[in-house]
């Protein structure tokens, strides 16, 4: 009699414990046999003590050391070992979630994304980073980030995309991002002030746009050496002076070529007219002058061509073909919408110089242009100061082309 009372109370505990599971709070012992998740709880506690408002509340279910659970936490199993699971992933894109990123974050050893779009992340990034040796995708666009560039980003060997676009970083841009082994690099509409560095030419990255940023100086002389991977630059906006050279007719490969509201002078090369991949070519508001070459508007692809804003004499009747294109105040005979003779005459007169100027320490402010991107409303943390936001049609063509290649989702 007591052995079959023992059997049913063995029998009942078992049919409990199966049909009433220890409820979620209680069951921490895998999760915190996992060294790696545990640091990661430690980083995301931390993290979430940072955060001083989430509208949305991306960060609300971040309690317990369950981190997989998290919303915006994506877990897979470690490069070195399948048998351990780890963080990979971070994606909190578009929470407009306020705050800024602890030192702890440097505990996620195996972040192979983050991504922190559209948010309202203030202050710098923290220098543990240089522990995030697998980190691949960095993306803290449309923040409010300060400070300097974040150097710390140099010493990620894995790295392939950066982009701070959209932020309040300032100073100098590091000649050594130059040679980092990346395929895309964003960092327009900030406020750095330097010129271009002259291994601009090492990079081997597929897509750049450093646009709205005082980067005055010399057009890189040395583009053309990015001739094997270069799909989209965008120079809008940045400063630059001189004139175009002969070389950047060997970028075959180039889609998209930006270099509009710049002090840019000279004609446009003839060689040009080798870029048989290029689709967008906007060179408004500089001082070029001369002729349009006829292998430009020829070219196989081409399919907006604004050169507006100038002091060019002549164009083919192959530009006027063209469906897309604005060849507006210029010094074009009988042409519309054209610069006054005596504007032409004087420009003539005395032309600008096709040699760039001694960068300055604190050039001036950029002009706004009349068609612009504004930047997301968000609540300011602090309120940083203002900067307008700039765009043209190729300009949203390359915020977008590089994540639609390669299925990412802003």
């Amino acid at each position: 009699m007591k052995n079959s009372y023992l059997k049913l109370s063995c029998f009942c505990c078992l049919l409990c414990l199966l049909v009433f599971p220890k409820p979620a709070s209680c069951q921490v012992s895998q999760p915190l046999s996992n060294a790696r998740l545990l640091n990661a709880y430690r980083a995301l506690k931390a993290w979430k003590q940072a955060i001083l408002s989430d509208p949305m509340n991306f960060t609300s279910n971040w309690y317990g050391p369950n981190v997989c659970n998290y919303t915006g936490v994506y877990c897979a199993s470690a490069l070195d070992d399948p048998n351990i699971t780890t963080v990979a992933g971070i994606d909190l894109n578009h929470g407009d979630i306020a705050g800024s990123l602890p030192e702890e974050l440097g505990l996620l050893t195996d972040l192979a994304l983050f991504h922190l779009n559209t948010n309202r992340f203030c202050g710098t990034l923290p220098q543990s980073f240089c522990n995030l040796h697998l980190l691949y995708e960095l993306d803290l666009s449309n923040n409010l980030f300060t400070g300097c560039f974040p150097s710390v980003v140099l010493s990620l060997p894995s790295l392939t995309y950066l982009d701070l676009r959209f932020n309040e970083f300032e100073g100098s841009v590091p000649s050594a991002l130059f040679d980092l082994k990346l395929d895309a690099i964003f960092i327009n509409n900030n406020k750095f002030r330097s010129s271009i560095p002259k291994n601009f030419g090492n990079s081997p990255v597929s897509v750049i746009v450093l646009a709205n940023n005082q980067l005055n100086g010399c057009f890189p002389s040395n583009l053309a050496k990015m001739e094997g991977t270069l799909d989209e630059i965008n120079l809008m906006n940045t400063s630059l002076s001189g004139c175009l050279s002969q070389e950047i007719g060997n970028l075959t490969n180039l889609t998209v070529f930006e270099v509009s509201f710049n002090d840019l002078s000279g004609p446009l090369p003839e060689k040009m007219g080798g870029m048989k991949s290029l689709e967008q070519l906007d060179v408004a508001h500089n001082n070029l002058s001369g002729e349009i070459p006829a292998s430009i508007c020829s070219l196989p692809r081409l399919e907006n061509f604004t050169y507006s804003y100038n002091y060019f004499c002549s164009e083919p009747q192959s530009c006027l073909k063209l469906l897309d294109k604005d060849d507006s105040l210029n010094c074009i005979p009988g042409r519309p919408l054209q610069r006054s003779p005596q504007e032409c005459a004087s420009f003539l007169a005395h032309p600008p110089s096709t040699e760039a100027p001694t960068p300055l320490l604190f050039p001036q402010s950029p002009l706004p242009l009349q068609s612009s991107l504004p930047r997301p409303a968000l609540q300011p943390c602090p309120p940083p100061s203002p900067h307008p936001a700039f765009a043209t049609t190729a300009m949203k063509s390359l915020l977008g082309v590089w994540d639609a290649r390669h299925g990412l989702t802003k």
